[in-house]
């Protein structure tokens, strides 16, 4: 069973998706500022889903990198104790910054919740 709720996940997930949609427009944006313009620009496009992501308590943050590794192949809903472990063990970054690493973080936690049995769209559905 996880220990983080579908609806937060769903969240995520959303905001994830529109991260990645202002990011595209992002490009056309900044095209003539300088890196750090952009560098700053992008830290404020994603503070949404960082905040919501440090909000979550230690064990939320464990099993939402846990889901996305699930929902990415990496573990199987049967290895969910040893995803979590593996979380806890290889942790070197804050949580919201290997997630943002990851350019398919929305597809991978919708996938993880289906692997569950969640239906990612009908969560997403009663938050919007």
């Amino acid at each position: 069973m996880l220990r983080i709720s579908s609806s937060k996940v769903a969240q995520i997930i959303l905001l994830a998706h529109e991260l990645r949609m202002n990011s595209g427009e992002m490009e056309i944006l900044t095209e003539d500022l300088s890196e750090d313009e952009v560098q700053t620009m992008g830290r404020m496009d994603d503070d949404a889903i960082r905040s919501f992501i440090g909000d979550l308590n230690e064990e939320e943050q464990t099993d939402l990198i846990a889901l996305a590794w699930i929902g990415r192949d990496t573990f199987t809903v049967d290895e969910l104790d040893e995803a979590r472990a593996t979380v806890v063990s290889e942790a070197t970054s804050e949580t919201a910054d290997y997630l943002l690493g990851m350019p398919e973080l929305a597809e991978y936690l919708e996938s993880g919740l289906d692997a569950f049995g969640i239906s990612a769209e009908d969560e997403e559905d009663d938050i919007m």
